[in-house]
């Protein structure tokens, strides 16, 4: 999987990781538009290859009062104006098989949430859309099996495959990364560390997901360290009034500092 084989990408010959970011969900066309500027402005500084990333619908919340979307078009129309007015690709997730094709005449990459991956319609529909497809490791999961969801995509007729890496599952309530399993899953497909949902402490007695943004930059350091392809973190400017997962997010005033370190530590650990 070359990175040049997604529309729109930019420093594809960088040499630095790619970065998937954006806010957890669409929540309005202002505030998509708001943070997509912010993030190229400084990937373009940084020279990092950048995918916008939205959710343009959430399926899997713990309480039926939970905020899962604006609606599916509208979303979608906005992460297609966010790729239109920034020239920049973009990827949102699915949940089920008919949504593959729906997303993709808007977007560039599909992601498969980790509870979905072994599902096998969902992920060739993904596949035979043409489009990159980007299978989030289950909290589940060992990073050999991820092996098998590869296969599924290239048993599709596509080498458009990515695999993500969000944590897994450390008792009821948090969440682990195994950094053993980076140079594993990298056997298979381009590698991808989800910094933020691996901080994430789901099965919180509020029916509201946790987190521990206070850990970001050692995660995504050691990711680094360990030779990812690719980081995912989700950012917003107000975090605290986010619709969706505000408690693991990266305040967007944070991500310069952040990723000129993580580009810092990326070269160096290139000319060992």
């Amino acid at each position: 999987m070359n990175l040049n084989q997604i529309p729109k990408i930019k420093h594809a010959n960088s040499d630095n990781f790619f970065l998937l970011a954006g806010p957890c969900a669409i929540e309005s066309e202002d505030m998509a538009l708001r943070i997509a500027e912010k993030v190229i402005s400084i990937t373009d500084k940084l020279e990092i290859p950048y995918v916008f990333k939205g959710s343009f619908r959430k399926a899997n919340r713990s309480r039926i009062d939970s905020f899962t979307g604006i609606g599916d078009e509208k979303a979608l129309k906005i992460l297609k104006k966010v790729s239109d007015t920034f020239d920049v690709p973009t990827v949102t997730d699915i949940h089920e098989a008919s949504d593959a094709a729906l997303a993709a005449q808007y977007v560039d990459v599909l992601q498969i949430p980790a509870f979905l991956v072994r599902q096998t319609e969902l992920v060739v529909a993904a596949a035979k859309t043409g489009k990159v497809v980007n299978l989030k490791k289950g909290q589940f999961m060992s990073p050999e099996a991820m092996q098998h969801a590869v296969q599924k995509v290239k048993d599709s007729g596509s080498d458009k495959a990515w695999i993500t890496d969000r944590g897994t599952m450390f008792g009821y309530q948090d969440m682990i990364v195994d950094f053993r399993g980076i140079p594993t899953m990298r056997q298979f497909a381009p590698t991808v560390l989800d910094v933020t949902h691996s901080l994430q402490q789901p099965n919180q007695s509020s029916g509201v997901t946790g987190g521990r943004p206070d850990m970001i930059e050692t995660i995504a350091r050691a990711g680094v360290v360990n030779n990812v392809d690719g980081l995912f973190i989700e950012t917003h400017f107000d975090p605290a009034n986010a619709k969706s997962d505000g408690a693991n997010m990266l305040h967007l005033d944070y991500l310069e500092g952040l990723l000129t370190n993580l580009v810092a530590i990326r070269k160096t650990i290139n000319a060992l």
